[in-house]
């Protein structure tokens, strides 16, 4: 991993003397309860003026590379990514920038992103990154998904619930064969091998995932495959996706739940766990989109239920996007407290990259824009009646 020299603070925290703000971006932070160069944890402090311009003419990408070169600072990154969303800056921002944004738009509206020769790309720049900073970021299960907060005494325990509500979700049962699409390191695979005694068959598009999952699940009736969605043939009892549908796309929907539809038996049921917008979206984050999930899509409620229609019954819809706010609050002190040991492999760019992804992304769910839904899926084909687990 290269690493870059980035600007820091002084020894006394103070910001330099600068010319002051425009008149444009002093307002709009005013709005969000922000003060640039202000004193509140949640303050921007400036350190180099070419923040402004970055920020006039790149919006939230060039708002990003200026904290990873260190050309701002703020004591509460996740505070101030709560005021800025739940204000709705961004989009302000957007409107001076008209140009890039109808560039990022019409990107996402005549090309397939997420195509098949495009499928591995998420894997090798995200998920190939480095077993070594998952491992330490994330509770021993390796779950790199929203955790399930209801009376856990902590993160590992709440990755557990969540892992177990899955299983019950999906009425797991001993010698029922279950496919992961996009298993990432196996815990889940792992968890209903072990306690529910059904075989499992994963699928990953991460070279690095899949050695470390089969590792995790040697003994245990698991296969983990380093593949496409698109490439399944075979059916199942039950389907789980969790955290992987953000990578599909729009112009994929159909495709994904077309597939899932085919590899499902008749009754059989689908878990399908996933980020979600509150709003519908023509576009995704750019700097996010870059840096972090080149590729990727929130899907909208409406997006997903005009997909399912004629495809699946929906028998359960469940929201709780407000523990992947705590949920990335605790990778980030796992990260942190782990730094000292990674970094001399990243360095002080990355380091800053990955507190802006985790903190940036947990003022997205504290603010509501971000949803974490998981949906129980079934055939109009299934007898009986499905009762919601939670």
């Amino acid at each position: 991993m290269q690493t870059e020299d980035v600007l820091v603070l002084d020894p006394a925290g103070d910001a330099p003397t600068l010319p002051p703000p425009p008149t444009i971006l002093r307002e709009l932070a005013g709005d969000a309860g922000v003060t640039i160069n202000g004193d509140a944890p949640w303050d921007i402090r400036i350190l180099d003026e070419r923040v402004y311009q970055l920020v006039l003419t790149k919006g939230s990408l060039g708002f990003g590379e200026a904290y990873m070169d260190g050309m701002w600072e703020c004591e509460r990154l996740d505070q101030i990514f709560h005021r800025l969303l739940s204000a709705r800056v961004e989009e302000k921002i957007d409107n001076w920038s008209q140009l890039r944004l109808l560039g990022e738009i019409l990107r996402h509206s005549l090309f397939n992103l997420q195509s098949s020769r495009r499928a591995f790309q998420v894997g090798e720049q995200h998920y190939d990154i480095g077993n070594d900073v998952f491992e330490a970021m994330l509770d021993p299960t390796m779950s790199y998904s929203c955790a399930y907060w209801h009376n856990a005494a902590g993160l590992r325990d709440a990755q557990l619930k969540k892992l177990d509500m899955i299983c019950r979700k999906l009425e797991l049962k001993p010698g029922e064969r279950m496919l992961e699409i996009g298993c990432g390191w196996g815990g889940l695979a792992r968890y209903a091998a072990e306690h529910y005694g059904v075989e499992v068959v994963g699928i990953t598009i991460s070279k690095e995932q899949q050695k470390l999952a089969r590792a995790r699940c040697e003994g245990l009736p698991v296969s983990i495959e380093l593949m496409d969605y698109r490439d399944l043939t075979e059916q199942y009892d039950k389907i789980v996706s969790v955290g992987m549908f953000e990578h599909v796309g729009p112009k994929n929907y159909a495709v994904y739940f077309d597939t899932a539809h085919r590899a499902l038996k008749d009754d059989g049921l689908f878990l399908l766990h996933t980020i979600g917008n509150s709003v519908t979206s023509p576009k995704t984050d750019a700097w996010i989109d870059k840096y972090i999930f080149p590729n990727g899509k929130l899907p909208s409620a409406k997006e997903i239920a005009s997909t399912l229609e004629s495809r699946f019954l929906i028998e359960d819809w469940h929201n709780f996007g407000q523990d992947y706010d705590h949920t990335l609050m605790a990778w980030w002190e796992n990260f942190d407290t782990a730094w000292p040991f990674l970094e001399a492999k990243y360095g002080k760019r990355f380091y800053r990259m990955w507190k802006y992804y985790l903190m940036s992304c947990a003022g997205f769910f504290r603010s509501r824009q971000g949803q974490l839904w998981q949906l129980v899926l079934s055939k109009p084909e299934r007898g009986g009646v499905y009762r919601s687990v939670r």
